[in-house]
């Protein structure tokens, strides 16, 4: 082993979580310990995104001993992308396995630690870092004074703070700095046409507003070659413009209706805390959509059942009967969308009646190789993804097909996911400049007041 270069220690979660991890250290070298490869094949068996990740780690390394058949394995194998990762990197490390078999059976976490400590003691010129997912085992390490890192390669952000909220706050003197700025009205709705100043970086489908007495709130349309052109929203608060019923309480939600009613908008993303309406909002356009404008033949919502990916039972019961103990937010919502006071009780299930024949729920299990066509397809705790099984996801969207992901990114439940690398925040940050893409960052409680006041004092 070369002195210049680090050693990376990986442990297995690293690997199920990223199988492409290990080729993305560039030029420094990657050594993977026994219990690791033991660990991989226990994962590999089963139809679960880590089965999956696992059998695809094992691909890679037995395509690179393959490719290094007579090189001595003990003396490192060059560590060769496929090029169907297109990863970019041209001179990649070593990759080290170890040689020795010891009978030891204990626990996981201190075997590799001893496996750190034994190649630190064989190589002590080098740099040895230990590269793991779980907190504890990184506690073990830096106890043992080993170094010992995160896997961040897959952070669609460094921070959360840059997250981008899709709306900003216009000065007051907006107006004034526009001199030039040209308006009309088209097919009844209010346009303008402005440059762009240094400071105004915005994104397609960026709602912006101006509080304050003359308060406006709008949407930017297009931008091209340093020019804007930005619509007035529809004010969904007032009664005239209720989605479904529905009225907006706030100005978020507010933007949120209007970029879910648009049908020039294909992929909306809606983060929020419990009770901001979320997924009242979205069913609400929704039904409208699909029972009064017919714009799409039916809902299809479906939800990350923690953990993702696990069968979710051969019991008795369809796809539909199995998901529905998952979606306790989608009746509670339909309550309050099917309150009608016709009818009375038969009234209400009639209605309810109608709108679940409208309503369907599937399973993340089986999307692969689906194709939605004209629907309205709804995905609640969309946190709880990654941004792997994110792609697998929108990439089911056929013609006519509008997606709207829903999540509160403070509430992740899958191991090893962070509220960096979750796949709704990847996909908020990689869909930003996309001219059909919008997203809303919804922040005031709107459920009681009971719940507001909990929220701020518990």
């Amino acid at each position: 082993m070369t002195r210049d270069k680090r050693i990376y220690v990986l442990d297995t979660n690293v690997l199920l979580h990223d199988p492409s991890s290990l080729f993305r250290f560039e030029e420094h070298d990657v050594f993977i310990p026994m219990r690791v490869l033991e660990e991989l094949d226990e994962k590999k068996s089963g139809s679960s995104e880590i089965a999956r990740n696992a059998r695809q780690v094992s691909r890679f390394l037995n395509e690179l001993l393959e490719h290094n058949q007579s090189l001595d394995i003990a003396a490192g194998l060059p560590l060769l992308e496929p090029a169907a990762l297109n990863l970019g990197h041209h001179s990649l490390g070593r990759l080290w396995f170890e040689t020795r078999t010891g009978n030891s059976r204990g626990k996981a976490d201190n075997e590799i630690l001893a496996s750190v400590i034994s190649l630190r003691e064989a190589h002590p010129d080098d740099s040895v870092i230990l590269v793991s997912k779980d907190n504890n085992l990184r506690i073990k390490a830096r106890i043992t004074h080993i170094p010992a890192e995160d896997y961040e390669n897959d952070r669609a952000l460094t921070d959360l703070a840059l997250l981008y909220t899709g709306q900003s706050q216009l000065p007051s003197d907006f107006w004034e700095r526009h001199p030039e700025l040209r308006s009309w009205t088209e097919q009844g709705r209010t346009w303008y046409e402005l440059n762009l100043t240094a400071d105004e970086t915005w994104h397609p489908q960026q709602c912006l507003y101006l509080p304050g007495d003359n308060s406006v709130e709008l949407r930017v349309h297009s931008l091209d070659g340093g020019q804007a052109r930005l619509v007035l929203l529809d004010d969904h608060g007032h009664g005239k413009h209720a989605v479904w019923g529905i009225t907006a309480r706030n100005r978020e939600q507010n933007f949120a209706l209007n970029a879910l009613m648009d049908p020039e908008v294909d992929f909306v993303t809606l983060l929020g805390t419990a009770g901001t309406g979320k997924t009242l909002l979205t069913l609400a356009a929704g039904l409208a959509q699909v029972m009064d404008q017919q714009r799409y033949r039916e809902i299809v919502m479906t939800r990350a059942t923690v953990p993702v990916g696990d069968d979710i039972g051969f019991l008795p019961g369809t796809e539909e009967e199995k998901m529905t103990p998952w979606m306790g937010a989608l009746t509670d919502n339909l309550e309050v969308l099917a309150n009608t006071e016709e009818g009375g009780s038969w009234g209400r299930a009639a209605t309810n009646d109608l709108l679940a024949s409208r309503i369907k729920i599937r399973s993340l299990n089986f999307m692969r190789g689906r194709t939605f066509l004209g629907r309205y397809l709804i995905l609640d705790e969309a946190q709880n993804l990654t941004p792997k099984q994110m792609k697998t996801l929108i990439t089911r969207a056929g013609p006519g097909t509008k997606i709207v992901c829903l999540g509160n990114i403070e509430q992740i439940d899958t191991p090893y996911l962070t509220e960096t690398s979750s796949g709704l925040t990847y996909a908020v940050d990689r869909f930003k400049d996309w001219q059909h893409a919008a997203h809303v960052t919804l922040r005031r409680g709107e459920r009681s007041r009971l719940a507001d006041y909990a929220s701020e004092v518990l």
